[in-house]
C-alpha cells in the first residue's frame, strides 16, 4: 500500500514538471496569450493519471507558479499572474483536467460505445472550462467585449488546444500501453 502512495506521489510531481516544461514551448501572439504546450500538458496529466491524480499534478504545478516559481510560460511565475490577462486560463486548468480525467476514467473502467461518447463529450467540457475563464478574464482586464475577447483570446487557439487534447489522449494510451499499466490506475 506504501508502494502505490509513493508511486502516486511521483507520478503526481513528475506530471507537474512536465507541465513546467511544456508550458516554456510558448510563442507569443500580439493578443498577449502566447501559443504553449500548456492544454496538451494538462490533458496528458489528466488522461494519464486519472480525474483525481491528474487534477492534484495541475493544483501542484499552479501551486508552484502562485509562490513565485517560474514555472508559467516564458519563465513567469507569482500571484500577478493569476489575475493577469491570461490568469483566467491558469484558473480553467483545473476543472479541465477534472473532466478530461474522468473522461479517461470511464473509458478505462469500460471502452464501450456509450463511455466512449462521454468521454470525447468531457473532453470537449474540459476544454470549455479552460477556456471560459480565460476569455472572461481576458475581456475584464483588457476591456474588450466577451466577443471580441473570445475572437482574439479563444478562437484562434481551438483548433490547436483540440489537436492538443487528441495528441495527449493518443500518447497516453501509447505510455500506458508500453508500461503494461491495467485499467486499474484509474483514479
Amino acid at each position: 500500500m506504501q508502494h502505490k502512495r509513493i508511486l502516486s506521489l511521483v507520478q503526481i510531481a513528475m506530471f507537474a514538471a512536465v507541465l513546467a516544461v511544456l508550458s516554456q514551448v510558448s510563442i507569443p501572439l500580439p493578443s498577449g496569450v502566447p501559443a504553449t504546450l500548456q492544454t496538451f500538458a494538462v490533458a496528458l496529466a489528466a488522461y494519464f493519471l486519472g480525474w483525481k491524480h491528474g487534477t492534484a499534478a495541475v493544483l501542484v504545478y499552479l501551486a508552484l507558479g502562485v509562490v513565485g516559481v517560474p514555472v508559467f510560460s516564458n519563465f513567469t511565475g507569482g500571484l500577478a499572474k493569476f489575475v493577469g490577462i491570461t490568469g483566467g486560463y491558469l484558473w480553467g486548468f483545473l476543472p479541465m483536467a477534472m473532466l478530461c480525467g474522468l473522461g479517461a476514467s470511464l473509458l478505462q473502467k469500460a471502452p464501450c460505445v456509450k463511455n466512449r461518447i462521454l468521454c470525447v463529450l468531457c473532453s470537449a467540457a474540459g476544454l470549455a472550462a479552460c477556456h471560459i475563464p480565460g476569455v472572461f478574464q481576458f475581456s475584464l482586464i483588457s476591456g474588450a467585449t466577451p466577443l471580441a475577447a473570445f475572437l482574439t483570446a479563444s478562437a484562434p487557439y481551438l483548433l490547436k488546444d483540440g489537436v492538443s487534447m487528441i495528441l495527449a489522449f493518443m500518447f497516453a494510451i501509447a505510455v500506458r500501453r508500453a508500461a503494461g499499466m491495467t485499467a486499474k490506475r484509474a483514479s
